[in-house]
């Protein structure tokens, strides 16, 4: 009887062997899986953080450019209502003086103005600054700016994604862990296999997951 009842032990045996092994293996992909998740967590937020920085400074850059483009602009139309009263009342040289002193960018502008003949045309522009040769850089270089703070704006929210997605795979982990320690609590050999295919097949599937997702290194 007792070399006929060997055999029949060692088969709950086994399986108890294979199923503390399947266990172990998931316990620790699972805790090495969730540490890395957890990393690019933290990696990424502090992306997150540091693109939310950067799209602060350019928003600054942009709002001192369009400061100083507005104040430029008002330089030139006060000059040249100066200028204009001074040409109304035929005074030669003192309508050279502000033209003397208009800014580069707007002298441009004044010059093709002038050539469209404004005073005889009644179809000339009325105002040089209704001329596509006036322009004002620190205008362009204000919009150009924030265009560049809306992409990095964009930015902010990709790494917070990316974060919140790396956040819910280490939830999936803890229930690949949560699956491998309740299946050894249990006596019924079924309830425990599907236990630990169960926690298999989701650790599987996040780390097929994890496969796509973008990985931050930089120090």
């Amino acid at each position: 009887m007792t070399d006929a009842e060997n055999p029949a032990d060692e088969g709950p045996d086994k399986n108890r062997t294979w199923h503390e092994v399947l266990v172990t293996v998931l316990l620790i992909v699972g805790a090495v899986a969730t540490a890395w998740s957890s990393y690019q967590a933290t990696r990424w937020n502090g992306e997150q953080a540091a693109a939310a920085g950067r799209t602060s400074a350019i928003r600054i850059d942009a709002a001192r450019a369009a400061g100083m483009a507005n104040g430029q602009t008002q330089i030139d139309v006060a000059t040249f209502i100066a200028w204009a009263d001074a040409h109304g009342r035929s005074e030669t040289e003192l309508a050279e003086f502000y033209t003397d002193r208009f800014r580069p960018e707007f002298q441009t502008a004044f010059a093709a103005w002038m050539e469209s003949d404004p005073f005889v045309d009644a179809t000339a522009p009325s105002t040089p600054f209704v001329m596509p040769e006036y322009q004002v850089a620190k205008r362009d270089e204000a919009e150009q700016l924030d265009k560049d703070a809306e992409k990095s704006a964009a930015r902010v929210a990709t790494n917070i994604q990316r974060a919140s997605n790396y956040v819910l795979t280490v939830v999936l982990y803890t229930v690949v862990l949560l699956f491998a320690g309740m299946s050894a609590k249990m006596n019924n050999r079924r309830l425990r296999a599907g236990m630990v295919v169960g926690g298999a097949v989701v650790l599987l599937l996040t780390i097929l997951w994890v496969t796509t997702f973008p990985v931050s290194v930089a120090v």
